[in-house]
């Protein structure tokens, strides 16, 4: 579902809304969509970011992560 909205904004900003527009070759709402779901998402990690922060690191996954990161790379390290 998607809802119409009317909105003003500065002209220089509608200037880079339209340079971006173009230079992907997608609509002006393609690039508003983009760019709030990037915002959406920057406020999860950062929200998730604070959890971390005050719970302090969790020695039982600290096995855990370092096994899932080295195999995660090791794919991308022959791209180097």
């Amino acid at each position: 579902m998607t809802v119409q909205i009317t909105v003003r904004i500065a002209d220089d900003a509608a200037a880079f809304l339209d340079q971006e527009a173009t230079a992907a070759d997608i609509s002006r709402a393609a690039v508003i969509t983009r760019a709030l779901r990037r915002e959406a998402r920057r406020r999860r990690a950062e929200a998730d970011a604070a959890i971390y922060a005050a719970e302090g690191e969790n020695t039982e996954l600290t096995g855990w992560q370092q096994a899932s990161g080295d195999a995660i790379a090791a794919p991308w390290s022959e791209l180097d």
